[in-house]
């Protein structure tokens, strides 16, 4: 109920006529908000009821890891629950240090800084390095967060055509030629699970003039022999003078984390707002983050069996008539097209036991909508088998296959 007054107040019209919502509700279809009330784990509980989880972004399958939790606790024992102020004043820790020593290793960058989550990562970078008079060229699929980074910079913003070669270079010819450029692209493209064009991406900004930020949030902990992202994958790191991650993925925490050389991370240290006028990542989700890398890079046979499950729900779901777009990673979409018909597919794979993500317009186009199911390394094959089995029922039960 609105507050007393508020009704006619200009600004709040367009919330008083915001019903989007109201007719998947009526419907008995809301896919959104759904409490679960255990660990994120392969197995969730909804309403009481085992469901099998493959919606989740744990792609290591870490967040309810015992050594994770341990590392939780000590944490908090030592430092207590938060840092109470920003890392530029009285908020940086020793642990804070030692994670972004152990993050710049991995990704093969001489230096890092932690930020406070993985959208605030791209929102301070951004707008830190891309001043007036420059240029930043963004994939049309490129998440929320490298967006709203670049809305909040005070260059100009140029997009091109998902994974398109020829878009890219058409956009960089049309900026001068001294002029600052960063190209700053998804890793992993978090709907579609394809994978971006990094070679051609790196030939392009060389003989541009541009540097490159490749967003890895769902790189991290999947791509590359150690996990270390795209970069590793395509043997590139050299070329990419910034890589960005999150915890909230493979690292089985909350927080986010930039590398680069060590040059660029002192300016950011000094100039990225989202940095330092943000509270520091609390020694938990530090400590949660740290623990979750060491066990990644001690146990690589994760990413094998991680890998291993993507192709068993990939093929298994193309053998039954589904349509799985260019997926390449262990995020992988099964797509739909009508979204009231992805809602209901949605609904009723619940009802079966197994939870998965719909995405619908703007995350992708009008009548493009798709489910997006994602692996866990920590899946079972008698799982994925299931998966399979309760998709299937219900694409056929639908119409979808």
């Amino acid at each position: 109920m609105a507050d007393a007054g508020s009704d006619n107040l200009p600004l709040l019209k367009k919330v008083r006529q915001f019903k989007d919502p109201e007719r998947v509700k009526a419907a008995g279809l809301y896919p959104y908000f759904r409490p679960i009330s255990s660990a994120q784990d392969t197995e969730v509980l909804m309403d009481g009821m085992k469901v099998i989880m493959m919606g989740s972004n744990s792609y290591l399958g870490l967040t309810n890891h015992p050594e994770v939790k341990e590392a939780v606790k000590q944490a908090t024992d030592k430092y207590g629950s938060g840092c109470a102020g920003s890392r530029f004043l009285n908020g940086t820790l020793d642990i804070h240090l030692e994670l972004e020593g152990e993050l710049a290793d991995l990704v093969g960058k001489p230096a890092a800084v932690l930020y406070s989550t993985g959208f605030q990562t791209n929102l301070g970078v951004i707008s830190a390095l891309v001043g007036r008079e420059d240029y930043v060229i963004t994939d049309r699929e490129d998440h929320a967060s490298i967006v709203d980074g670049c809305l909040l910079c005070f260059g100009e913003l140029l997009r091109f055509n998902h994974n398109d070669m020829e878009s890219l270079e058409a956009r960089l010819a049309e900026t001068p030629r001294k002029a600052g450029k960063l190209i700053a692209v998804d890793g992993v493209f978090s709907m579609r699970g394809d994978i971006c064009e990094l070679p051609a991406i790196t030939r392009l900004a060389e003989r541009y003039g541009a540097a490159i930020l490749v967003d890895d949030a769902h790189g991290i902990g999947v791509l590359g022999a150690t996990g270390a992202g795209t970069s590793e994958h395509f043997g590139l790191t050299d070329k990419v003078q910034l890589i960005m991650g999150t915890f909230s993925k493979s690292l089985a925490s909350l927080g986010g984390f930039v590398a680069s050389d060590s040059e660029t991370i002192e300016y950011l240290k000094h100039r990225s707002r989202a940095l330092i006028f943000s509270a520091s990542i609390s020694p938990p989700n530090a400590a949660a983050a740290l623990a979750a890398l060491r066990i990644m890079r001690r146990e690589p046979e994760r990413i094998q069996r991680l890998w291993h499950n993507t192709r068993l729900m990939t093929e298994g779901l193309r053998e039954r008539g589904f349509d799985t777009g260019d997926c390449q990673t262990p995020i992988i979409p099964v797509h739909v097209g009508d979204m009231m018909q992805c809602f209901r597919m949605c609904k009723r794979l619940e009802e079966e036991g197994l939870f998965v993500n719909p995405v619908v317009a703007p995350a992708v186009g009008p009548n493009e909508a798709l489910l997006r199911i994602s692996l866990m390394a920590t899946h079972t094959e008698a799982q994925i088998e299931f998966a399979l089995e309760k998709v299937e029922k219900v694409g056929r039960e639908l119409g979808i296959i």
